[in-house]
């Protein structure tokens, strides 16, 4: 491909800081992307923010159907160029926050997500994926480095937290690559990981999702308080009612909500179904 940057100047664009707009231009690096998604010759990808499309490319180039969003329609004739011959890549300029999950997923059939997420959106779209998605196989995104390391933490770490447990209960985490800040144009402040979330059908049983949620939001309101404080605060239970949903759980009375694994989380959430049923 002709070099992106003599692209994106013939075309007169022009990065939008709002968007967190940094492109990957290395091939060796697209292609072990590619790689880490396992991607194959019948597979649906779903990318988000493909931005000058040389990811968008690389997929292509490897699954069956690739349907791209992007959010910045003055990427069109970037695209344009960056994507001609490669029939089978669509490219839907939206915002995907604001898109109906269950409505795509229902088009798509079983998919893939790929995608070189900006970093102001990557909690609030691995989220929508983790709360809403049926049909989906894997997330294999590149993420800021420290967030990747959030999302593959374990208990009592302090990079463990509410996002941690919430994607453990449906996705197993993995970093497969580090990717240095200079990889990228232009160049950004922070370096950058791949990171895999392989989602697994009943990985982490609950009785209820939303207990779970509520259960792992209430471990992490305050990190320095006890989970017995954070319970009470958080369900306006009464301390009494607090200890024993502890208690029933196998939780240390004076535990802290940042030591207990997505397992015992599950477990507590469930005792709090039970007790509140």
């Amino acid at each position: 491909m002709e070099n992106l940057r003599e692209i994106l100047q013939r075309n007169g664009f022009s990065f939008k800081k709002q968007f967190g707009q940094n492109f990957i231009s290395d091939a060796n690096l697209l292609s072990s992307i590619v790689s880490a998604a396992g991607i194959g010759g019948e597979d649906t990808v779903l990318e988000i923010g493909c931005g000058a499309g040389t990811l968008t490319r690389a997929l292509a180039a490897a699954a069956k159907r690739v349907v791209a969003y992007e959010i910045d329609k003055k990427l069109q004739p970037v695209l344009a160029e960056t994507l001609a011959g490669a029939e089978n890549a669509e490219v839907v300029f939206r915002d995907f926050l604001k898109e109906d999950l269950p409505a795509l997923e229902a088009e798509l059939g079983r998919y893939t997500v790929v995608a070189n997420l900006p970093y102001y959106i990557t909690s609030a779209i691995v989220m929508k994926f983790v709360e809403d998605a049926k049909a989906v196989n894997a997330l294999v995104i590149m993420v800021q480095d420290d967030v990747a390391k959030r999302f593959c933490a374990e208990a009592g770490t302090p990079e463990y937290g509410a996002i941690t447990a919430a994607i453990a209960r449906r996705a197993g985490a993995q970093i497969v690559k580090y990717v240095p800040r200079r990889m990228f144009y232009p160049v950004p402040n922070v370096d950058s990981a791949v990171v895999k979330l392989t989602f697994e059908e009943g990985r982490i049983p609950v009785r209820d999702a939303k207990m779970y949620r509520d259960t792992v939001r209430a471990a992490f309101l305050s990190r320095r308080k006890t989970l017995e404080n954070n319970l009470v605060n958080a369900f306006s239970m009464t301390r009494e009612q607090a200890k024993e949903a502890l208690a029933r759980a196998g939780v240390e009375e004076k535990a802290r909500g940042e030591t207990l694994s997505p397992l015992r989380l599950a477990r507590l959430a469930d005792v709090l179904t039970e007790l509140r049923g």
